[in-house]
């Protein structure tokens, strides 16, 4: 091979690991906007059922999978500065994709509750006989304590879960010996909650972990 193409190769196999850094740069670093930069992850279990709720606590949708992966959307905008330079950006849409064993189901601002399978909840109360209980509908529960203190007779382990709506409703207990949380920086707007080595990963929705000695007798 002649020196001439020795250096032609050289030079082509350095651009090629430039390129590679600039575009692994730009999906690493957060101050850098690229399509390429979306929020993605995998949950972590052995396969979960996913639960969709409205912003007042509703059951709307119910599936379930092996495999399941979330990612956010960018959304591109662009314009001019004051001193009118054009620009353009890149923002994480309220959209996510949850892709369910190869199959996408796109939600925007639902709660979604993933449950690994076999974390069964204490309590849902998203059915009819708990709504009913209150009611009729589930604005007149006006005391999370008090909901909890009916049943406490339903939690046998030293702690409870309460997943509740955007609103503040109650969706559903769960109850466990060893429970924690994690913020996941890889999944848009979702929190992973560890249930007895059982994963529940939830996607806007609130919580709360609460003794259960903290609930009255």
């Amino acid at each position: 091979m002649s020196k001439g193409k020795k250096i032609a190769l050289g030079i082509g196999a350095v651009l090629v690991v430039a390129l590679g850094f600039v575009l692994w740069f730009t999906v690493q670093v957060p101050g850098c906007s690229s399509p390429l930069s979306e929020l993605r992850g995998d949950l972590v279990g052995n396969s979960f059922v996913i639960t969709t709720y409205d912003n007042y606590g509703q059951q709307t949708l119910k599936t379930s999978g092996k495999r399941v992966n979330l990612s956010g959307n960018k959304v591109k905008t662009s314009g001019y500065t004051e001193t009118g330079v054009a620009f353009e950006s890149y923002e994480l849409s309220s959209v996510i994709t949850v892709t369910i064993d190869g199959r996408e189901l796109e939600t925007c601002g639902d709660t979604c509750v993933f449950a690994e399978r076999g974390l069964e909840p204490d309590l849902d109360f998203s059915t009819p006989e708990f709504i009913e209980s209150h009611g009729g509908s589930p604005l007149t529960i006006t005391s999370l304590s008090y909901t909890l203190n009916q049943y406490r007779n339903y939690f046998g382990k030293s702690r409870v879960v309460v997943i509740k709506s955007q609103m503040g409703q109650p969706i559903a207990a769960y109850s466990g010996n060893n429970v924690y949380w994690e913020v996941k920086t890889d999944l848009p707007k979702t929190t992973k909650l560890m249930i007895d080595n059982k994963a529940l990963y939830i996607h806007r929705a609130n919580f709360q972990i609460i003794d259960t000695k903290l609930l009255e007798k």
